[in-house]
């Protein structure tokens, strides 16, 4: 039953996945005007990409079809649409956002070097990201406006619209929007690279794979770009087709081991915004009384759900005896003054 069980989850996220890849396709289809503005050379890329779109997919489905995972989904959205909830929720909502995700506040509290890395590396990854994706998927297209060479018409979609000089400010901050992806993702890295090599607490605990390898894929997605514009810019373009090459291995690699490795935690972090909603809910809704101090020590409805998951998951702590009938229902204190207690009956009869 428990293979079955699996079986039918991996194809239920197997199917995520695959709608996931169409969706994209037929987005991308229809973002470059059947295939008009994509360009073949960047075939590479749109096939990795494709390749990321379902894995991540097919992950983030199975991660929300675990018991805690689920509960904790539906709660969330619960929580947020609760009834006399939504003003109030939606402005708290939109400062989440801005102060946990836009901002990484909540790392700040932990260090301002740990946060500047965070900082420089999620905003230098998202404007690459915004840059690069549409212009590979052929969203985004560049075309001369008008008779002369010297200015430039951004088409989205296929749709006409702001147009700029070649040489002029604007042009320049666009044509090099990677350019400055790169300094802040490599800056970020070697604040990331300081406190892997010199702290404590990461020196405890951290593996290569996990820590090292995002870091060094990042780095060398970043340098080689640099590399191609130091060779087109400054170099008249020497070494520019290994480079180009070079610098695809790495972005292809990279998009290939996103949805693997701990990249996955980008597209998991926003769901820690529901459990923020369920824990303000829990906190103004009933709250839990220890059944042997007759003490509040959680939320009700977070100790009935997780009374649920428990079950879900095959763990088995009913009560046969005593002043509850499940574990859960007694307070930490006092399931370490019983944990002390039991302890000291068994070591007297020893």
């Amino acid at each position: 039953m428990k293979a079955f069980s699996i079986h039918r989850e991996a194809m239920k996220a197997g199917l995520h996945g695959v709608v996931a890849i169409v969706i994209l396709a037929v987005l991308i289809l229809i973002g470059s005007r059947n295939l008009s503005h994509f360009d073949a050379a960047l075939v590479g890329y749109t096939f990795a990409t494709l390749f990321a779109a379902f894995g991540i997919t097919y992950r983030y489905s199975m991660w929300l079809q675990r018991p805690p995972t689920a509960m904790y989904w539906r709660r969330g959205w619960q929580a947020f649409f609760r009834k006399r909830a939504g003003r109030r929720n939606l402005v708290l909502w939109l400062r989440r956002v801005c102060e946990d995700f836009a901002a990484n506040l909540f790392i700040f509290r932990r260090g301002f070097f740990r946060w500047a890395a965070h900082f420089l590396i999620m905003w230098g990854c998202i404007l690459a990201a915004a840059i690069t994706f549409p212009l590979v998927f052929g969203w985004v297209h560049f075309e001369f406006a008008g008779d002369g060479f010297d200015t430039y018409r951004a088409n989205v979609f296929g749709f006409p619209t702001m147009s700029f000089q070649i040489d002029s400010l604007l042009g320049f901050m666009i044509f090099h929007g990677l350019v400055w992806a790169s300094f802040l993702v490599i800056a970020g890295v070697m604040l990331a690279m300081r406190r892997r090599m010199r702290g404590r607490d990461a020196l405890a605990i951290q593996r290569f794979g996990e820590d090292f390898l995002p870091l060094i894929m990042l780095f060398a997605v970043s340098v080689t770009g640099l590399m191609l514009v130091v060779s087109y810019s400054w170099m008249h373009g020497f070494a520019y087709e290994f480079l180009s090459i070079t610098h695809a291995v790495t972005v292809i690699f990279t998009l290939l081991w996103m949805p693997f490795g701990k990249f996955f935690h980008l597209f998991q972090r926003p769901a820690q915004l529901g459990v923020a909603f369920y824990k303000d809910a829990g906190k103004s809704g009933e709250q839990a009384i220890c059944l042997r101090c007759d003490q509040p020590f959680a939320s009700k409805m977070h100790v009935e759900d997780l009374i649920q998951v428990e079950e879900q998951l095959g763990y088995c702590y009913e009560m046969s005896d005593g002043p509850a009938d499940h574990y859960q229902r007694i307070c930490p204190r006092c399931r370490r003054v019983s944990l002390a207690l039991a302890q000291g009956i068994a070591w007297n009869k020893a």
